[in-house]
């Protein structure tokens, strides 16, 4: 509830939902620009949500914003895996959830970027937001496409951790630069062989 006023406070137009089969209807209905998911939903856990959510054409461009435990690293990595954008530890002041939702909405409020780039056998459409190797579309979440342009058009310099949560996250190093190494470990996964150019420079970041 707390979540809700702080969110509606905020200027935000809030949609809620009492469990996660409710939440994933009305996502497909109201197509909405954020998904504040608590991972402790009843009826269907809310990692599922978000494999689903990522899984359909209908949603998988809706930012991910995860409500988890502390305790539970192991959820808050898989939820990145998934393709969460960002998570936030209970307990948690609505202030943070507010102010983290509104970091990841700038991430798409920037002018988009045209041109396409080449790396390799992987082709970025910068008209149509799109990845291809050999000609093969690759699907990736926003913040994957957003991750691998970065680092595309600076490769050959190294990228550290902190950088890419600044200019990829669109804030400072407030969360675990250990979620950039799980959202590289994915993106390398989606790109197959062409993600071995993904350089991992240790101690540092990538390039």
């Amino acid at each position: 509830m707390l979540v809700r006023a702080f969110n509606r406070a905020a200027g935000f137009n809030v949609i809620t939902a009492a469990d996660g089969a409710v939440g994933l209807r009305r996502a497909r209905e109201e197509s909405p620009v954020l998904v504040i998911l608590d991972l402790m939903l009843p009826k269907m856990p809310g990692l599922e949500v978000c494999k689903i959510l990522k899984g359909d054409s209908l949603t998988r461009h809706i930012p991910i914003l995860m409500l988890t435990a502390k305790a539970e690293e192991i959820d808050r990595i898989v939820g990145l895996e998934l393709g969460a954008d960002d998570y936030v530890s209970k307990p948690f002041s609505p202030r943070e959830v507010v102010l983290r939702a509104q970091a990841i909405l700038r991430r798409g409020e920037t002018p988009a970027e045209t041109q396409s780039l080449v790396a390799g056998p992987i082709r970025i459409d910068g008209l149509r937001h799109h990845v291809s190797i050999n000609g093969k579309v690759v699907h990736l979440t926003s913040l994957e496409y957003k991750l691998l342009r970065t680092l595309v058009q600076r490769r050959g310099r190294v990228q550290e951790r902190d950088r890419l949560l600044s200019d990829v996250w669109g804030y400072e190093s407030v969360i675990d630069t250990r979620t950039v190494d799980t959202h590289v470990r994915r993106l390398r996964e989606k790109l197959g062989k062409a993600g071995d150019a993904i350089e991992t420079v240790r101690g540092f970041g990538y390039r």
